[in-house]
């Protein structure tokens, strides 16, 4: 801890020597962010402000954090106090109680002042609300207690009062409640009641466990108080809380130490959990790691090869859904967890962005996609390392699937959980590995307690195991050379990495060996000019340390139709093969060739077509029908890319008399139209309602009107005409919209019908019966209805979108 100084941290910090003092900036750089302190003063200030102890607290291990719960719930205490209290008696508890304070003080969490005391950041002290359960020191508890209050608790106790100031009358009592064998006695005397009381108190560790005790007047507690309180109130082994409201008391922490007696200590795990091992050579861990770490290079290529050719399309909610990562893990034949590995190193690397709806490929990637297998991983890890999240995690808390990609806001405790697995697997003895994976979980724990666990592990840390697996960093139950150079921290870190990485991995590779049943074998990483070769004129069939090819008719005209020769595509192959292209293989590209292009499709708006060659020569060559972009098919066909009425109008502008055809062959006869206003259509009939009869006009004979009749009619009829009835109740239609309704819902009762109406007339929500078109029933509840006969537009709540329903399939309507 070094030598002994002043009680405040800038005194400490002002006494040590140059390398520890380093080592303390450079474990909390967080709180000494540019500019720099200009004194040791501003930059104690700057080590206990609350945002620069919280990012440190997640990087402790369990020791660390179970010795500085110890201190805060005893508070300054020197070291022997603090040992026995954690009942560090043996060598190995011992070495492991001043590990855990040189760790502490190297984050000035922790430091001795001038009188031999342990002393805390302020900070730190606040991050437990009850450490091992106990409530605040009596110093604490009775700072606002007045001297006459001491004095009656000196004589409660039976204690001479040493003075007549509240300064000697406490420390009178803090001697006495700091003594456990003291305490105990004044319990044993007290009544079975405030025995019992306390004892209950005392046992509740962990919790605040705020009983209802007397109400205090003038000082002097209430008779009606709980049974024993009062007794234990007069003389502190009780103190009353001035600041939380009525009857609540607290036990200060020397009281609580007592009841506990002399053989309780606070937990405190020196060392790791023990763990199985077995014995694994240097050979085998890097060959199990160049394995993995191979394989995932292969796939990273494929996956993100995957999405530079087809962009994944983002959800409405954000993210990569399941149907995307399906499509990409079976494209690019590899596990949904690999998929998912890669996507997100991938995207916080810079080689994947947004771009509008889909998640695009950079130019980052071009670059990163021209390196060797070893660099290409090299920048994954390196991303991985410090990834704010856990990539592979597929599920949140209540099990539903999570998508890919989703934005998740940073988690500092899935940082911590890499941190505890390199950090456990660094720990294990030479040579020895575990004898499983899960069995890395609890050693994850002790060394980060504080880590991110996933819901959906079934072992402490699987995901977090998992992944370090598929990369390599830990092979056969140990940390490989990749792992140890990804943990250290130091400015080489860089080049070790990639240094062990290019060691492992094999560099890409350029060739392929081209087999007589049409495939094309590819052992370790393709390169990427070789896998697009590939991928251009075959179909990639199986993945990871090797890669195979297949050649179909249809991949060979799939590079045919680019444009290239059969003589280029066989050029190509040639240069990449391992010895001469088989037979079979050349057989089929020139076969493919052969029938490539023997029909031609070409685009064309109109045809134009006659009997007088000359003629459609003379079209093409006419400097007025350039913008026709006439093309001769054959003598007497030509084709246009102008629709067939502007040509038909441009021919005849120029001077020439050219028909019209159908799209049979048959000339279209042109009539001119007189215009006339359209006849309003007659409504088809309604359920219940006769066809109105037509009548028909059969010659033109004056009728004589009588036009006093006339006018009496007239006065004797209704405003407006009323709808027919529709259902034959007697009932006409009350709106427009009601017999529109009717003419289309025809499995609605009328009822339903106006209630469907008032629903799109007034805008409130309704609930219906939909039968869709497989034959399910089911109830929606619609609003913002939107009437298009014959279809019903609706916000369908029970799929949260918009959605459109045809009004024959609505059988039954009720309110929303």
């Amino acid at each position: 801890m070094g030598k002994p100084s002043g009680s405040t941290l800038a005194t400490w910090l002002s006494d040590l020597e140059v390398d520890r003092l380093e080592r303390v900036l450079a474990a909390r750089p967080d709180a000494v962010s540019p500019p720099e302190p200009r004194s040791f003063g501003e930059l104690a200030d700057r080590l206990q402000r609350p945002a620069s102890v919280a990012p440190v607290l997640p990087g402790l291990a369990l020791p660390h954090l179970q010795v500085a719960e110890a201190l805060a719930a005893s508070g300054p205490v020197p070291c022997a106090a603090l040992a026995d209290l954690l009942d560090a008696t043996g060598t190995e508890s011992i070495r492991g109680l001043d590990a855990a304070l040189e760790a502490l003080a190297d984050r000035a969490l922790v430091w001795p002042d001038g009188e031999g005391l342990l002393r805390m950041a302020a900070p730190l002290r606040q991050a437990w609300d009850s450490p091992l359960g106990l409530d605040a020191p009596l110093t604490r508890l009775l700072a606002d207690t007045t001297s006459e209050e001491l004095r009656r608790m000196l004589v409660a106790l039976g204690i001479p009062s040493p003075g007549t100031t509240k300064k000697h009358r406490l420390t009178a009592l803090l001697e006495h409640h700091s003594n456990p064998e003291r305490v105990t006695a004044v319990i044993t005397s007290a009544p079975a009641s405030t025995r019992k009381l306390l004892e209950r108190r005392a046992s509740h560790q962990g919790e605040q466990d705020r009983s209802p005790a007397p109400l205090i007047t003038f000082r002097a507690p209430s008779a009606d108080s709980e049974p024993g309180a009062r007794w234990a109130l007069e003389r502190g082994l009780l103190v009353q809380d001035r600041y939380s409201g009525y009857g609540s008391t607290r036990m200060p922490a020397e009281v609580a130490l007592a009841l506990r007696g002399a053989g309780w200590h606070a937990p405190f795990e020196p060392v790791p959990p023990v763990v199985r091992t077995a014995s694994v050579t240097s050979a085998e861990v890097d060959r199990e790691a160049a394995a993995a770490a191979t394989a995932f290079a292969a796939h990273a290529a494929s996956v993100l090869a995957t999405c530079s050719a087809a962009p994944p399309v983002l959800l409405k909610s954000g993210g990569v859904g399941a149907r995307e990562l399906s499509r990409i893990s079976k494209a690019a034949q590899c596990d949904d967890i690999v998929v998912r590995l890669v996507l997100e190193t991938a995207y916080d690397a810079g080689l994947l962005a947004r771009d509008g709806d889909r998640v695009a490929a950079t130019d980052g990637y071009d670059t990163w996609a021209e390196r060797e297998p070893a660099e290409q991983l090299t920048v994954l890890l390196h991303t991985w390392r410090t990834l704010p999240l856990t990539p592979a995690q597929a599920r949140d808390e209540d099990g539903k699937v999570l998508p890919a990609l989703a934005g998740t806001p940073p988690c500092g405790g899935c940082v911590q959980a890499r941190e505890g697995l390199l950090a456990a697997a660094a720990q294990l003895p030479a040579h020895r590995g575990v004898h499983s994976p899960a069995e890395l979980g609890p050693m994850v724990a002790w060394h980060r307690p504080l880590a991110e666990q996933l819901p959906q592990d079934t072992t402490p840390f699987a995901t977090a195991i998992r992944e370090a697996e598929l990369l390599g960093v830990v092979a056969r139950g140990c940390l490989s050379p990749i792992g140890a150079a990804l943990r250290a921290d130091d400015t080489e870190a860089a080049e070790t990495l990639a240094a062990a990485c290019e060691r492992l991995l094999p560099a890409a590779t350029r060739t392929a060996r081209f087999g007589a049943d049409l495939t094309a074998v590819v052992t370790g990483t393709p390169s990427a000019r070789l896998a697009a070769l590939l991928d251009t004129v075959a179909d990639k069939e199986v993945g990871g340390t090797a890669s195979v090819w297949r050649f179909s008719p249809t991949t060979v005209r799939r590079a045919l139709d680019t444009g290239r020769t059969a003589d280029a595509i066989a050029a190509d192959l040639g240069a990449v093969a391992v010895g001469a292209l088989p037979q079979p293989l050349l057989y089929l590209l020139n076969d493919s060739a052969r029938t490539h292009g023997r029909v031609r499709i070409a685009p064309a708006a109109c045809v134009i077509h006659g009997e007088e060659a000359a003629l459609l020569a003379e079209l093409v060559s006419h400097r007025k029908l350039a913008a026709l972009g006439l093309r001769v098919l054959a003598p007497t066909v030509l084709v246009s890319r102008i629709p067939l009425d502007k040509t038909l109008a441009a021919l005849r502008a120029a001077g020439y008399a050219p028909v019209a055809e159908r799209a049979d062959g048959t000339v279209r006869v042109e009539k001119t139209r007189r215009r006339r206003a359209a006849a309003p259509v007659p409504v088809p009939p309604l359920p219940g309602q006769r066809q109105r009869s037509v009548p028909t006009v059969t010659q033109m004979t004056p009728v004589t009107v009588d036009l006093s009749t006339l006018a009496a009619r007239l006065r004797a009829a209704p405003p407006t005409l009323p709808a027919p009835d529709p259902f034959g109740t007697g009932v006409p239609y009350g709106t427009d919209t009601e017999e529109i309704v009717a003419a289309y819902a025809k499995n609605l009762a009328y009822s339903d019908v106006r209630q469907l109406a008032h629903a799109v007339d007034v805008g409130t929500a309704i609930t219906v019966e939909y039968v869709a078109a497989s034959g399910n029933r089911t109830v929606r509840i619609l609003s913002e209805l939107v009437l298009d006969p014959p279809y019903l537009y609706a916000w369908c709540h029970l799929r949260d979108d918009e959605r459109v329903f045809t009004l024959s399939r609505i059988h039954g309507i009720m309110p929303g």
